[in-house]
């Protein structure tokens, strides 16, 4: 410690405007990346580390050629939608989404084929076909042919013929995915070892360019929303419309967290400053915790934006708890150097200054590191984001500790605060009364906490992981009512595809040079079992099997919209005098399509190059018994045991599987996450306090903290998500704080009389102050964010604003009366 403050007489005290120039040159250099610091949430943010899903997504896509790349706009007129003004209106809405831009395309009622016409059969399907867009169709007629048509109710159109669909399609370029496979490739041959120093070279420029692409592509898209909505509100006075889609719920989370870090950020800002000002009464312990807090933000912001680190969904609560943690620090040391004031209100500035720093530089280290291996340990949870947001926080809080005791002297070495006679008279009733409380209710601190664990316990047992997106959002955005009404009339939101794979006999097995040694005839019976007839899926006992798939898929519950392969034929049999077709007809499909409609009745479910037949599902997010994973094992057990598939043939894919593969690993990673923290945070105890006695006795309040959080969102029914999950790790950040200050006060006033009575009574009115003051500004700041329309963002808010009242609870009470208990420091006096 001489040593440390022999550096600050050397380089911070006499030279405090040379310390914040330089600081001040650090964030110039900061502020010139501001601009490359984002939001990402696409899917590569939300999957799993190292997990398939999104590969396998996206090459089903390709080998099927479609895309959820689109957005999805319901339209309920006031009026009938089925006559010549409400086709019309209807008509008009769809040309100017048309003619946006970076829209490839629409689909909606007007354009797709009607297939009503009595003249229409198998063989003059490709000039019988009409469209309200270019033939003569009465709307009424229309309206039959699209609600006997297999394909369109509860997609294009409601039931009840009272709302309709556009889909607006908006491709993504394929730069995109050059990049996208020119990287993976280069980031395989890294991983394995064999790549060369200019291919590696070549990956880093490949990667800067995906994601400059990326984030152009992120605001084009964001532009191209915006345009869409401004053209919708133009027609919500005749209709009632809702914008739905998989860009249009990135495009609105990404708009709700950047509105929750601007706005929210500054109402968390001036709750800070306002309780601050009450608290202390004085401006330069308003400013300097500002400039404190600002300063870290400032720096993080600008090393993402070198980094070009993207924030996340999870990532983006790191902010705020840099405010938390940084705003804890500065608080100590206030508290301390207004207890050094008083006690000797005839030191020099310096001198108070100086033993302020010396006196809290310990414990705010162990304080920091310890939270920084509770953060860190979050790295071990196996989900990309929330890795990410570990080692963001790691950073952040080494930021945060350098700057509070690198600028909080420098600050008040040229700001000296004068003395505050109120600090005599600042004690706080709450935290004696908590030493009285402490000392004379011993017993039922103890058989409460005991208590208190047993009902977290049954509580933790209660969490589940299932979640649906439109949790997310308050009921009040166009996004939950938008997802409401697709549920409800439109057949599902969230897209689900399983994929069945040909089983192929060994090359060679069974064939026959003789073309009429086969003893099956296809125009009479089906071939399906027969070598010569297996390279192909229209056979009469493969489309059964296919039919028995899409059946049992139509008839779950959760289950909204399904197409398939079935949905194709059933339109043709409908085609053909409503008789079901044959085996020569079935054989005949791909030619008896035509060219144009191939893309909507074949490609997108048969794919006869890889073997591949896709059912395509739409998942009712809305439904409150929805369990994804249930669900995915339900449908992976009726095909391979009741419809004889093996296992390798069935593979799920889609946005439902990656939500659910992260959401299925976050209870593990949540177990795993909460025992590697408490395991670190032992060590770490361990080593600060050098004693297995004070460390049990320390960990307790912060079990208890910690299982209280987790507790309650069981108790309450609140699901572990993509958010919460950082919770547990962050309660235990914010208890281990408060643990650690008590714990090393508590040592320091023993050594004075070996009091543990007295000295409790004078922790609770010095160490108790500060971390009131901490749990009060940090509780008051966050209560604002129950504001905001993000479901998560105000789960975050009440949470903290929790676990600070917690810890607080648990340092005060359960803390003291275990070391008066346990005497870990010595038998102490009347003993």
């Amino acid at each position: 410690m001489n040593r440390l403050g022999a550096l600050y007489d050397r380089l911070i005290f006499p030279h405090p405007v040379l310390v914040l120039a330089v600081f001040g040159l650090l964030l110039g250099l900061s502020a010139a990346k501001f601009g490359q610091f984002r939001l990402d949430a696409s899917a590569e943010s939300l999957v799993l580390e190292n997990d398939r899903s999104l590969e396998q997504y996206r090459e089903v896509n390709r080998r099927f050629t479609t895309s959820d790349d689109f957005l999805v706009v319901t339209y309920t007129p006031n009026n009938e939608l089925f006559s010549d003004a409400g086709l019309e209106r209807l008509r008009s809405l769809r040309d100017e989404l048309q003619s946006v831009d970076a829209v490839g395309s629409t689909n909606s009622i007007l354009n797709v084929p009607l297939l009503h016409s009595p003249d229409l059969s198998l063989d003059t399907v490709d000039s019988e076909i009409k469209t309200l867009d270019g033939d003569d169709v009465s709307p009424e007629t229309a309206r039959k042919a699209l609600l006997d048509n297999p394909l369109y109710p509860n997609l294009l159109i409601s039931e009840d013929a009272r709302t309709t669909a556009i889909q607006v399609n908006l491709p993504t370029p394929n730069r995109y995915f050059e990049l996208l496979r020119e990287r993976d490739a280069l980031r395989e041959k890294a991983n394995a070892g064999t790549a060369t120093a200019s291919e590696l070279a070549e990956l880093e420029r490949v990667k800067e360019a995906f994601i400059n692409y990326t984030a152009t592509l992120g605001e084009e898209r964001d532009a191209t929303i915006r345009e869409v909505r401004n053209i919708l509100e133009q027609y919500r006075d005749s209709a009632e419309i809702h914008l739905g889609g998989v860009p249009m719920i990135v495009a609105d989370m990404i708009r709700f967290i950047e509105n929750d870090l601007s706005t929210f950020g500054v109402g968390v800002l001036a709750f800070l400053l306002l309780t601050l000002a009450v608290i202390f009464r004085q401006w330069r312990w308003v400013l300097v915790p500002l400039l404190c807090c600002g300063f870290t933000v400032w720096l993080m912001i600008g090393m993402l934006g070198w980094a070009k680190w993207p924030v996340t969904v999870i990532s983006s609560n790191f902010i705020s708890l840099l405010l938390i943690m940084t705003l804890s620090l500065t608080i100590h040391l206030i508290v301390r150097y207004r207890e050094f004031q008083h006690d000797e209100p005839k030191a020099k500035p310096r001198t108070i200054l100086r033993q302020t720093v010396m006196a809290m530089i310990k414990p705010c280290f162990y304080m920091a590191i310890t939270t920084i291996v509770a953060f860190g340990s979050l790295t071990f949870s196996g989900i990309r984001p929330v890795i990410d947001f570990g080692w963001m926080m790691t950073l952040g809080l080494t930021v945060a500790f350098l700057i509070t005791f690198v600028i909080f002297p420098a600050l008040l070495a040229l700001l000296p605060p004068p003395l505050d006679r109120r600090v005599a008279s600042d004690r706080i009733p709450f935290t004696d009364a908590f030493a009285r409380f402490t000392e004379r209710h011993g017993t039922t601190v103890l058989t409460g906490s005991a208590i208190l664990a047993i009902l977290c316990a049954v509580g933790i047992h209660k969490l589940t992981v299932e979640n649906s997106f439109i949790d997310y959002f308050k009921s009040s955005t166009e996004i939950h009512q938008g997802m409401i009404t697709i549920d409800d009339r439109l057949g599902g939101t969230t897209p689900l595809d399983v994929v069945i794979t040909d089983d192929k006999p060994p090359e060679g097995a069974g064939a026959s040079d003789d073309p009429f040694a086969s003893s099956c005839d296809p125009f009479v019976e089906d071939c399906g079992d027969d070598e010569e007839y297996r390279d192909t899926w229209y056979t009469y006992q493969k489309m059964s099997k296919l039919e028995d798939v899409h059946r049992y898929l139509d008839s779950l519950p959760e289950t909204g919209k399904v197409l398939s392969i079935n949905t194709t034929l059933d339109i043709l049999a409908k085609i053909n005098r409503g008789e079901p077709l044959d085996a020569l007809e079935l054989a005949f499909v791909p030619a008896a399509v035509p060219d144009d409609l191939q893309d909507i009745l074949l490609t997108p479910y048969i794919s006869e190059e890889h073997d591949q037949a896709r059912f395509t599902i739409r998942i009712l997010e809305t439904m409150p018994e929805l369990r994804r994973q249930a669900l995915l094992d339900r449908i992976h057990q009726h095909l391979t045991n009741e419809l004889g598939y093996k296992e390798d043939q069935v593979l799920f894919a889609g946005m439902t599987v990656m939500y659910n593969n992260m959401l299925q690993s976050l209870f593990d990673s949540q177990i795993k996450t909460i025992g590697v923290v408490f395991l670190a945070i032992m060590a770490m105890f361990l080593l600060l306090f050098r004693s297995l006695k004070l460390a049990l006795v320390g960990m307790a309040p912060n079990l208890l903290a910690a299982g209280s959080v987790l507790g309650l969102m069981g108790w309450l029914g609140i699901p572990l998500d993509m958010m919460t999950i950082t919770v547990a790790a962050i309660t235990v950040g914010i208890a281990v704080d408060d643990t650690i200050h008590y714990i090393h006060r508590f040592k320091v006033e023993f050594s004075k009389d070996s009091d543990y009575l007295a000295t409790m009574h004078r922790c609770h009115r010095s160490i108790g102050q500060a971390m009131f003051y901490t749990s009060l500004t940090i509780i008051s700041g966050f209560s604002i964010l129950v504001l905001s329309n993000f479901i998560p963002t105000i789960y975050f808010g009440l949470f903290t604003g929790f676990a600070m009242f917690m810890a607080l609870v648990g340092a005060l009470t359960l803390l003291p009366r275990l070391i008066v208990l346990v005497r870990p420091f010595g038998p102490g006096l009347g003993s």
